[in-house]
């Protein structure tokens, strides 16, 4: 289990933030492309850019932790940067649907390293530390393909770790919180469920409120979620509370769009849009992207200024394709802000020009636009987003990870600030020559053998 201290000194000129939910620390180990344990920080350094950084109240009385807003992930092509974000996922829909929606004679559905068959069979584990409501919690499990071999609980009130639970096999040690409600909950336990998920359908008082933080947080936004994310952005443009920060939005991408018309659906259409936020939310079971409704059929006109001034609605088949990537990205990028949640966005740069992405990171990391202290975890290929002149940087050099695969197929985790990098270095310039590795090793001879022809005539 993942000890982390919070004896972080605390850094003058910084924002303080009572009552947070905010995350620390997210572990795995034999998780998708990870053979070995990971360990993956949003906890601020000695190497922070103070303007970043947020100090979060985590106690009754104690010294605030310096906390980030947003950290980037960096590779080469197949290196694993989604599969962190991935991971996480992995963590909240399990959480979330193992003992409402599993089969009690099913098995658990996990990603182990698949590479090797000795760690194929082993379990997997997940842990998280986080601020929920102002006080640190701790909370992780340990499965396999059949059942739950531990998991665990704790939150620290006072400053210590005081048991919330832990359960080892099908005992559970009902700790000093809720013990009644703890030992009544173990009647409805099974080896194959969480007790977090089984506590949250018993409405434990104690946990609930972690429960809920899975259920709020960690929403991934990868390539097979957009129809769902389009399915929010719109049904948010009939919420009178964030239609205008959504279209502002929309607007201040200068993609020509000056209004979003959204027409009344059908019945049937309705409760499509309806589904498809519940299975954003993880609250209506797991789906493919085939189930969320095509951009065309949500019924949003983009209204876009004319050459002489003409406001023209467009058809939804004639919006590119970075508008629909972007008026995907809009919904859950409000959403966080508003709710102070943890956003994962896969291929942030993905059909979205540079400095449109690097607006979507600025947005998390200023106070202004984030009081309500909402984080980004993303990966890209952009090195831009890395920046070379060190008061202009869009990410503090302990907001960069990078990933980078080994020769065994398995992905190997590490941040920037392991590579001791000044305080003027060049970090962009420095990446692409391949000077913090997590960079594709090419070449052109490769490249061309494969694709030569033989000479005309020659058998």
């Amino acid at each position: 289990m993942l000890q982390v201290s919070c004896n972080n000194a605390p850094v003058t000129g910084q924002i303080t933030v009572s009552q947070p939910s905010v995350l620390l620390t997210f572990r795995a180990d034999n998780a998708r492309s990870f053979r070995d344990e990971l360990e993956f920080s949003m906890l601020a350094t000695r190497l922070s850019e103070r303007r970043f950084v947020r100090r979060v109240e985590w106690r009754e009385g104690g010294t605030p932790i310096p906390v980030l807003p947003a950290a980037g992930v960096f590779g080469a092509n197949g290196s694993g940067k989604s599969n962190l974000l991935k991971a996480m996922d992995d963590m909240r829909g399990c959480v979330l649907h193992s003992f409402r929606r599993g089969d009690p004679e099913g098995r658990i559905p996990r990603r182990p390293f698949v590479l090797n068959r000795a760690r194929r069979a082993e379990p997997t584990e997940f842990e998280v530390d986080l601020i929920l409501n102002g006080i640190r919690h701790m909370y992780g499990f340990c499965i396999d393909d059949e059942r739950v071999l531990d998991e665990w609980a704790f939150h620290y009130p006072k400053g210590r770790p005081a048991l919330i639970f832990r359960r080892s096999d099908e005992k559970v040690d009902a700790g000093s919180v809720e013990r009644q409600k703890t030992r009544a909950v173990q009647e409805l336990l099974r080896p194959n469920a969480l007790f977090l998920s089984a506590a949250a359908s018993a409405n434990h008082a104690a946990l609930l409120p972690l429960y809920q933080w899975f259920s709020r947080n960690l929403v991934l936004a990868e390539a097979d979620s957009r129809p769902f994310r389009q399915a929010l952005t719109t049904d948010m443009l009939g919420d009178e509370a964030s239609r205008d920060r959504v279209l502002a939005l929309l607007q201040a991408a200068d993609l020509g769009i000056v209004d979003a018309r959204k027409q009344e659906p059908d019945p049937v259409m309705q409760e499509r849009l309806r589904r498809a936020i519940r299975i954003l939310a993880g609250t209506d079971g797991e789906s493919d992207s085939d189930d969320g409704p095509a951009f065309e059929e949500l019924g949003v006109r983009l209204v876009h200024r004319g050459a002489d001034g003409e406001e023209v609605e467009l058809d939804a088949a004639d919006e590119s394709f970075g508008t629909r990537v972007w008026f995907g990205l809009i919904g859950p990028v409000v959403q966080a802000l508003e709710t102070g949640s943890v956003f994962l966005a896969d291929e942030l740069d993905a059909s979205l020009h540079p400095a449109l992405a690097a607006e979507l990171v600025r947005l998390f990391q200023d106070p202004n636009t984030n009081p309500r202290r909402a984080q980004l975890i993303f990966n890209s290929h952009d090195s831009t987003l890395l920046g070379d002149a060190a008061g202009d940087r869009l990410l503090g050099r302990d907001q960069i990870w990078f990933t980078e695969k080994s020769d065994d197929g398995s992905t190997r985790l590490y941040p920037l600030m392991e590579l001791e990098p000044r305080k003027q270095e060049a970090i962009g310039k420095r990446y692409l020559d391949g000077r913090y590795g997590a960079t594709p090793v090419l070449s052109h001879g490769e490249f061309a053998s494969a694709v030569a022809l033989e000479p005309a005539g020659v058998h």
